[in-house]
């Protein structure tokens, strides 16, 4: 199993490189941001950093969309850290969530998402590709290397990514969800003629390491708010107890009141009151290392290539250096 880290891009950036050199130096492979140009500092600027300073990390965002960039300008702000520094990137993408609703926009449709996975893939790796209707290729590209991975909850999402991503990313550590939408990804996959093991797997949440488990809780449940935007919008396009999602995912949300993006995953945020200890428990990695290494053992048996830690809450340091001290190791 790799590790990843997952930060969010505050100033000062050079904190941000900071952690991510600690996180290779502690035996993490992926540096991971969040991508929200409105609430954080432009990821792909920092990117740079990050892989100037560290030898063996591979950087992407967790994850950036079709909407707020262009994706001939994706793909060239990809192909150009590969030029620098070797094809050390991945693309997170997904539908766009705060990126585009705090600028007022809705997220991107699962259609237009499939066709930039393609897209930007392609022009990154030297190929062309169709953009906005006309046939475009980047010149200079040569020997690009791209891997596109992407986020997904809603069996249609699940369904797209088995059928065009290289990677799964599922925002989520439950064991019990983790296994069924790995299947559905793997299904859709061998549907469309690929080869089911080929698409890598990534779970990502939150973890924290220490005895104070209340503590612990009050630290990452801004992470179940977060998965509840993705989950209203489930509810809004299928219903509640539809047999299409999971009621395992819906019923936490049902006193959900609204969000405020000023204060996306942050350990303060006052818009998840409605989100239940038993859900920080499920969706995130919390207690000693024992109980960390139990369940990321429970993870890979289930065909999991990669956890991705979040980090956004107060012990920073502390998780990194005890995934590289002894969980990263046991798992390794």
């Amino acid at each position: 199993m790799d590790f990843g880290l997952v930060l969010q891009t505050d100033p000062p950036a050079a904190k941000v490189v900071e952690l991510m050199r600690r996180a290779e130096r502690a035996g993490f492979s992926h540096g991971w941001t969040f991508d929200s140009a409105v609430l954080w500092q432009e990821p792909f600027v920092i990117h740079s950093r990050i892989l100037e300073h560290t030898e063996r990390l591979r950087v992407g965002p967790m994850v950036t969309n079709p909407g707020t960039r262009t994706w001939e300008v994706t793909a060239s702000t990809f192909a150009t850290l590969n030029d620098m520094y070797g094809n050390r990137t991945v693309c997170g993408i997904g539908r766009g969530d705060s990126a585009m609703r705090v600028a007022g926009r809705r997220p991107n449709t699962l259609a237009r998402l499939g066709a930039a996975i393609d897209a930007i893939r392609d022009l990154a790796e030297g190929r062309e590709a169709e953009v906005d209707g006309s046939p475009v290729r980047i010149p200079w590209i040569e020997n690009g290397k791209l891997p596109v991975w992407m986020a997904a909850y809603g069996p249609k999402a699940l369904a797209l990514a088995g059928r065009k991503a290289d990677g799964f990313i599922l925002q989520l550590a439950d064991p019990y969800l983790t296994e069924r939408m790995i299947k559905a990804v793997r299904r859709a996959a061998e549907e469309a003629g690929r080869d089911p093991a080929a698409v890598t797997v990534c779970v990502a949440a939150p973890a924290y390491v220490g005895d104070d488990l209340q503590h612990a809780r009050e630290q990452c449940r801004w992470f179940g708010g977060m998965v509840g935007n993705h989950v209203a919008d489930l509810v809004a396009r299928y219903g509640e107890h539809s047999g299409m999602v999971p009621d395992e995912l819906t019923d936490y949300i049902k006193d959900r009141q609204g969000y405020d993006y000023s204060h996306h995953g942050r350990a303060d945020n006052p818009d998840t009151a409605f989100v239940p200890d038993e859900i920080v428990d499920r969706f995130c990695l919390l207690g000693p290392v024992s109980a960390h290494v139990e369940k990321l053992r429970a993870l890979r048996d289930l065909g999991v290539d990669q956890f991705a830690l979040y980090a956004m809450h107060d012990a920073r340091e502390a998780v990194i250096d005890a995934y590289g001290a002894h969980v990263i190791p046991a798992l390794a």
